[in-house]
């Protein structure tokens, strides 16, 4: 057996020394929509990587959403460059990762009659608390894994048929942004376990839709697609695909998953004993537990990945969100100038920020919670005011860490990684001081596309082990800041409860 010490690192080859199978992944992130060809150790190929931007459409109304057919058109693209010159059927299998939840209604030709509404979207909380007035929420949350929550399907579908009831009466399907891509491009139909999970819209004692929560949101379960497990791939598709990228001939397709799910998978976090923290856009703590928890802290989710497994933690929608509004506003810094921040002793007088610029997820559910400034004098400065969001991003991390611990008490690692992660690496120093516990930042790019490939790997290859995961030097955090963080801590705690809860 090779031992992991033996193994290649997760760095990137060039063809020629690639091992098979090649495995085609993709990712579709909040800022922009990734492709890249991976070989048999989950090692992205040079010169096979690509990318497209794009932004959520956002007001203030609560309004997330992404035009779907431009996101088809992105993928399209992608796939076209990534496979350039490459032999027909080289190609082994296609996987791919999205943001969660994302819901697109389409009618009986395929089209798409609505954009792709985000897990940020908040339109829907009038709607919301009508859920929870005729729902036991606690019921729910124990049966599903997912509290009531405007990132979820359920207020969604009920804002759709009460606003919108001319597109709901023509909508044949509800499709995640995964699913409508591959049906477009594919003929393909079916939706990962973990997505529909990740849609609030799983029982996750028996891995089918629940008809209850889906009753009260006025639809059926068979406007769904089927449900498929992670080692279940799709080898039926449209001949069309074999003619436009020869490459891809008789590949088998991965249902899309979360990028939740494939950014544990990417960075090696698989097991009980290691979280993954992740810190993009939108940022989480997630730890993979065999069956599913008999009972879940009220602020956690716990959502199934497939027959024997589920994913349990707490997502944050804005953590990169908060350092970009900094930026394009009122604090522009140079990031020289943040790292010095960031990695300074806490100090007195530093303004109090609870950082929901477009709702809360974990752990209070506050869909149409909005960030909160306290504590500003005449002295504050705009490096202040980054000091301010960047400990409330990592209290806002540390209320779900701190609940996750209750499930998975044989935590050992914390395994952080994201675009955060490396602009702004002093991020890393505060959160392992509200953590209490050491974090470790993985040097791996793009994590959450590679855990798609390393789903995909996982059942084509289930002998052949992942390329070794560089490591790096372990964030400590300080005994003698601890007092501080305790107040914070309590600061932010009866900020929220007066303000917010």
């Amino acid at each position: 057996m090779t031992q992991p010490n033996e193994l290649p690192e997760a760095q990137s080859v060039e063809l020629a020394q690639a091992i098979e199978p090649l495995v085609l992944a993709l990712d579709i992130g909040s800022g922009s929509t990734r492709c890249c060809l991976y070989d048999g150790y989950a090692r992205p190929i040079k010169k096979r990587s690509f990318k497209a931007d794009h932004l959520f459409t956002e007001s203030t109304d609560g309004t997330a959403e992404i035009d779907a057919d431009q996101v088809v058109a992105e993928v399209a693209h992608l796939i076209s460059q990534t496979v350039e010159g490459l032999a027909p059927g080289s190609i082994a299998a296609i996987a791919m990762d999205t943001f969660a939840s994302s819901l697109v209604c389409v009618d009986a030709h395929g089209d798409a009659l609505t954009p792709c509404f985000t897990y940020a979207d908040g339109r829907s909380a009038a709607h919301l608390a009508q859920l929870r007035e005729r729902l036991d929420e606690t019921a729910v949350h124990q049966r599903i894994g997912a509290r009531l929550h405007t990132s979820y399907h359920a207020p969604r579908l009920l804002w759709l048929r009460d606003e919108f009831p001319d597109v709901w009466a023509r909508t044949t399907r509800f499709l995640s942004i995964g699913e409508y891509v591959y049906a477009q491009l594919a003929g393909i139909e079916g939706a990962a376990t973990s997505t529909m999970a990740w849609a609030g819209v799983l029982n996750r004692h028996t891995h089918s839709l629940d008809e209850e929560l889906l009753g009260a949101a006025g639809v059926s379960s068979s406007r769904f697609a089927p449900v498929v497990d992670p080692d279940e791939p799709i080898t039926e598709v449209d001949p069309e695909v074999a003619r436009r990228w020869p490459a891809l001939a008789g590949a088998a397709w991965f249902p899309a998953i979360p990028d939740g799910y494939s950014s544990n998978l990417g960075v090696g976090a698989d097991s009980p004993s290691v979280a993954a923290m992740s810190a993009a856009t939108s940022g989480a703590v997630r730890v993979i537990v065999p069956g599913t928890p008999q009972v879940l802290p009220s602020g956690l989710w716990s959502y199934s990945v497939s027959r024997g497994a589920s994913i349990v933690g707490g997502a944050l929608n804005d953590v990169g969100r908060v350092m970009l509004w900094l930026e394009r506003t009122f604090a522009p810094a140079t990031p020289e100038e943040i790292d010095v921040t960031l990695r300074a002793e806490p100090q007195a007088g530093t303004p109090l920020v609870l950082p929901f610029l477009t709702g809360e997820r974990a752990t209070g559910w506050a869909g149409n919670a909005r960030a909160i400034v306290t504590g500003v004098s005449s002295s504050s400065s705009t490096l202040d005011f980054w000091r301010g969001a960047c400990e409330g991003v990592a209290i806002s991390y540390a209320r779900v860490f701190e609940q996750l611990r209750l499930v998975s008490p044989q935590l050992q690692r914390v395994i952080a990684s994201g675009g955060v992660t490396q602009h702004y690496p002093g991020l890393m120093d505060i959160v392992a001081q509200a953590f209490g516990f050491p974090v470790q930042v993985v040097n791996v790019k793009r994590v959450t596309m590679r855990g798609a490939a390393v789903m995909a790997l996982a059942t084509l290859t289930p002998d052949q082990p992942m390329a070794r995961i560089p490591e790096t030097a372990l964030t400590e955090p300080d005994p003698a800041q601890a007092a501080y963080y305790t107040r914070l801590r309590q600061r932010f705690d009866d900020a929220y409860e007066r303000n917010i809860s």
